[in-house]
């Protein structure tokens, strides 16, 4: 642990530095507008697996983004380590809402302010060091591979493809992912399950052009009326989403299993005051954290239609517009869902309005296992550096690709996160505390020592 300790302190400063650069680029893969951008991410990041050690590194094409790979193989008797990640980020959208540049990285209260400071470049980026550390002080213990893309944050669409067509070259014993939260750094934790998702946009349309609404109001239908109240009905007097068939495949938890979940420290008021609510608000029956971790959700994500710009324009809109995430439980489908949520939404709607709903994109839920050798080693990992075990969590967020790598590879994932859920994951003023950073460094190559040392 000294060795490690002095490797990163004596390298801090050019660690920050390089992770601002990184941060500097606009790597949003959901705007077309942003490709360039894109591509000089992908070669940074191969660059930086490059001079840390890496060997056969590639920028692979895809249809969409590249997948930046790289691996450094000690030996065949050794076991292997797929570390992924992600380089495109969010759009920063509101602007406005930024207290400083999203791409321009700045520094408060030992806190790094950026787009993707923590999902996922801050983290990500973490295994790049941690590798660089290993190499420069030769105590790389196994093999290491790195996958890192362009697309998490619309889809993995081609990831699928990637991962089918090189298994041999991704070939590997454990995926390890950070891209994930922790409780806190008093109270280190794994995650051990994830979501699912189901991704949809709907259209409502009425009349085939805007009207006015003195002249039409009252008698026309109103498309943002009408979709307001269909969502409206997606949730009853409980918060109990009413779609049939929607349920069907979620199994509850045993007492027991919610009683260990909520052990887990958690200041409800302390979280209340964080998101400057006066009430929490969900699913009838449950704690904030079976909610937010173990039971599905649906949400709308973005909704709109007629004029919303500056000043007032009296006009009953022709269309409405809305953006809808549903995140699921072990069990249930993906596709499944969003079959039930479009038969179920188009049923609904009136007859004086046309309703079309177009699916975006999905993903499988999954539970990592507690039992195996990788968890272990993660538990002894975090014990070394924290000083204290680790709590086991479940995740309220969603990485499909990690029901992908068990289908395809036939391998396990450890989910090592350690951002915080208060560093703003898609929202203005992302964040991630640097003290979490360096400690990212610091863990990950005892993860990678314990892991060779449990699979002899």
């Amino acid at each position: 642990m000294h060795v490690i300790r002095q490797y990163v302190n004596d390298n801090r400063q050019r660690f920050l530095e390089e992770l601002f650069e990184l941060l500097r680029f606009q790597s949003i893969s959901a705007d077309p507008k942003y490709k360039e951008d894109m591509l000089k991410t992908a070669g940074y990041v191969a660059e930086k697996l490059k001079s840390a050690g890496a060997e056969k590194v590639e920028i692979c094409p895809t249809e969409g983004y590249p997948i930046v790979y790289g691996e450094k193989i000690i030996s065949n008797s050794l076991p292997t380590v797929l570390v992924y990640g992600h380089y495109d980020v969010q759009p920063p959208d509101p602007l406005g809402l930024w207290h400083t540049p999203p791409f321009e990285p700045t520094v408060r209260d030992e806190k790094i302010y950026a787009r993707g400071a923590c999902d996922d470049k801050g983290q990500f980026y973490m295994h790049v060091k941690a590798f660089e550390l290993m190499m420069r002080t030769n105590t790389l213990p196994c093999n290491i591979k790195f996958m890192i893309e362009g697309e998490e944050e619309v889809g993995s669409g081609n990831l699928g493809i990637f991962v089918s067509e090189n298994k041999e070259k991704l070939k590997a014993d454990v995926v390890l992912i950070s891209d994930t939260s922790m409780i806190s750094m008093d109270h280190p934790s794994l995650e051990t399950g994830l979501r699912g998702l189901s991704y949809v946009e709907v259209e409502v349309t009425g009349p085939d052009r805007d009207l006015h609404s003195g002249v039409y109001g009252g008698a026309v239908a109103n498309p943002a009326t009408v979709l307001s109240k269909l969502i409206a009905s997606l949730h009853d007097e409980n918060n109990h989403i009413t779609i049939p068939g929607f349920y069907d495949e979620v199994i509850d938890l045993s007492a027991q299993e919610r009683e260990m979940l909520n052990k887990a420290p958690f200041d409800e008021e302390e979280y209340k005051k964080d998101l400057k609510v006066e009430e929490l608000w969900g699913e009838k029956g449950y704690s904030t954290l079976e909610r937010t971790g173990t039971r599905p959700t649906l949400e709308v994500n973005g909704i709109w239609g007629g004029y919303t710009g500056e000043g007032a324009k009296t006009v009953l809109p022709s269309k409405a517009f809305a953006k809808i995430s549903m995140r699921l439980v072990p069990n249930q489908s993906s596709e499944k869902i969003t079959k039930l949520f479009k038969d179920h939404f188009e049923s609904i709607a009136p007859n004086s309005v046309k309703v079309k709903v177009n699916p975006h994109h999905g993903g499988e839920p999954v539970v990592t296992p507690t039992d195996s050798i990788a968890y272990k080693a993660a538990q002894k990992a975090i014990f070394e550096s924290f000083g204290k075990d680790p709590i086991p969590t479940r995740g309220g967020g969603s990485i499909p690709i990690v029901a992908l790598f068990e289908r395809e590879l036939g391998v396990k994932t450890v989910l090592m996160g350690f951002g915080l859920d208060s560093d703003n994951l898609h929202s203005p003023n992302e964040k991630f505390d640097i003290a979490n950073f360096y400690k990212g460094i610091e863990t990950i190559p005892l993860f990678h020592k314990y892991f060779a040392e449990l699979s002899k």
